[in-house]
């Protein structure tokens, strides 16, 4: 497979075939520095070397009613992890500290349930406020399911971009999930958006679905224009419906990131979820497709340490966003 002539193809604002990206997807082991050296042809034009930052907190754990098979905090997990009620004022902004302190450009205040109550929205709103006050950073909330109203008050609030994931196509999405459906979550994204609130949208794959669904996926990822698109890989937690699936190479990571950044040119890609689970040794490589990490660990996973992160960063020739940045204008 010609992965330059793939390169240059998305360099030109073009998506890729269906055939291409299932050539991407079968990237045999020989052709994976090529296709990875291709897809950083790309994100070095728009991102050239540099990571962007983020740091998540758990602002409330569990005690979930929607039944997704993937996530220890649903309804339907048996899984063992600490659950708690919305966190107080002084410990989201604490955390926002930290996050500034970890070089994180974007803090990500996430919360469980499938959407805010009006209290929930009055907390958050008062403490996305004080961090604005307070600390210099971006902010990115992760809340569930939007109203129209709930979203243009976060944007009052100071909330820059929000986060709620398609997670899987909309064909294979029925099979990990029954308590809301694909379109409930595109309606969300339109709420946000028309709240003038930037968008972080994005993926969790090794939940069982096939090539055709994750090249669906790739498409509509590119169709939803997001700012960020985080990349999750599936870390099976035990007690969850999905805690036995566990299929994904380093190798078949590394060619998604890929096929995303192809498909995805200027858009920040983030390694979410799962990176230090299914990359392991390879972690460094997904550099190359990728322009953006967590740090700290996930919601009820932990990640490795900020300052491995950052040796990973610095060993790669790589270096941390400081400032905004975004699509770089170039010339062909």
């Amino acid at each position: 497979m010609n992965y330059q002539g793939l390169a240059q193809r998305s360099l030109q604002g073009l998506p890729l075939e269906r055939e291409q990206c299932y050539s991407v997807l079968r990237c045999p082991q020989e052709g994976i520095l090529e296709l990875l050296q291709s897809a950083f042809r790309v994100r070095e034009r728009y991102f050239r070397k540099k990571v962007i930052v983020h740091l998540l907190i758990n602002a409330k754990s569990g005690l979930c009613a929607e039944d997704c098979a993937y996530c220890s905090q649903s309804a339907g997990s048996q899984a063992s992890i600490e659950s708690y009620p919305l966190l107080d004022e002084e410990k989201i902004v604490e955390v926002a500290s930290i996050a500034k302190a970890n070089q994180a450009q974007r803090y990500c205040i996430v919360t469980s349930g499938c959407s805010p109550s009006g209290a929930e929205l009055d907390h958050l709103c008062r403490v996305i406020r004080k961090i604005k006050e307070t600390v210099d950073i971006e902010i990115c909330t992760s809340l569930g399911f939007l109203t129209e109203e709930a979203a243009r008050r976060l944007k009052e609030a100071g909330v820059d971009r929000y986060n709620h994931n398609l997670n899987t196509s909309q064909r294979f999405y029925p099979k990990i999930c029954t308590t809301h459906s694909y379109a409930d979550r595109i309606e969300t994204l339109q709420h946000a958006r028309k709240a003038n609130l930037k968008l972080c949208c994005g993926a969790l794959l090794g939940m069982g679905e096939s090539e055709e669904d994750i090249v669906d996926l790739a498409f509509a990822l590119r169709e939803v224009e997001a700012d960020s698109i985080p990349i999750n890989f599936l870390h099976p937690i035990p007690g969850t419906p999905l805690e036995t699936m566990n299929y994904l190479t380093p190798l078949k990571c590394l060619a998604i990131l890929s096929l995303i950044r192809f498909l995805n040119p200027w858009t920040e890609i983030r390694i979410a979820g799962g990176r230090e689970y299914h990359l392991r040794s390879l972690q460094p490589l997904a550099l190359y497709p990728a322009n953006s990490i967590f740090v700290s660990g996930y919601l009820t996973t932990d990640g490795q340490a900020p300052d491995e992160d950052f040796q990973m960063i610095r060993d790669m020739g790589f270096e941390v966003a400081q400032g905004r940045i975004g699509k770089i204008e170039t010339t062909l």
